[in-house]
């Protein structure tokens, strides 16, 4: 069985609309584009090492058309990747499917992401809020990479939205921070869900005091 790796971009208040552009989701949104600025060599590098292994993506209906109508005119390292891989896309509509390997998935979404777990090796999710908040709701993931950057809008869709319930991660690495302030975590799903303590409740593990 494969693996689903969620790779999202979020601010402090952990917004996640539009990253790149004014134009991927403008509406009631000012601050399309904000990872513009903030972006460096090293989260550069990070993605790319976080896309080695990849044979297939998952996105969203919005996603995908960005996605589509950029990619396969590029040449570089990522359009290479993303040309040559199957492109599954999640939507209730009808996305023109003609980029090179592209499937619309069947109305049972969480179905649909398990059988192409068991297809694929290394499956990531790129954007696509809406989706990733069936698969949190799901955990239907394995592995998430936060980019958490400097900045609060205030405003704007949300990576842990409607579809946040408990759930336990495990840290996989130590954070790295960028020279832009700019915070790299990769988390694994964890088995669980949170626990819960007192703080005021004595230590029962501590010594008396003397």
């Amino acid at each position: 069985m494969g693996l689903i790796h969620i790779a999202m971009f979020a601010t402090l208040d952990l917004v996640g609309q539009a990253p790149g552009g004014p134009d991927e989701d403008p509406i009631g949104f000012p601050f399309g584009g904000w990872q513009a600025p903030l972006l460096d060599e090293l989260t550069g590098a990070q993605l790319a090492a976080a896309y080695e292994g990849t044979d297939a993506l998952l996105l969203g209906r919005r996603t995908y058309d960005i996605f589509s109508a950029y990619w396969p005119h590029q040449e570089d390292e990522f359009g290479t990747l993303f040309n040559s891989i199957p492109k599954y896309v999640a939507s209730r509509g009808k996305p023109d499917l003609s980029w090179a390997g592209s499937t619309q998935l069947g109305p049972n979404l969480a179905d649909a992401v398990r059988e192409i777990r068991e297809r694929h090796e290394h499956v990531k999710v790129v954007g696509s809020l809406n989706l990733v908040q069936t698969l949190l709701r799901e955990k239907l993931f394995d592995r998430l990479d936060l980019w958490l950057h400097p900045i609060v809008l205030g405003v704007g869709k949300k990576v842990f939205d409607d579809g946040a319930v408990p759930t336990n991660v495990i840290l996989l690495e130590p954070p790295t921070a960028g020279p832009k302030g700019t915070v790299h975590l990769r988390y694994g799903l964890a088995e669980g869900t949170p626990a819960t303590g007192d703080m005021t409740a004595p230590d029962r593990g501590a010594g008396s005091d003397a």
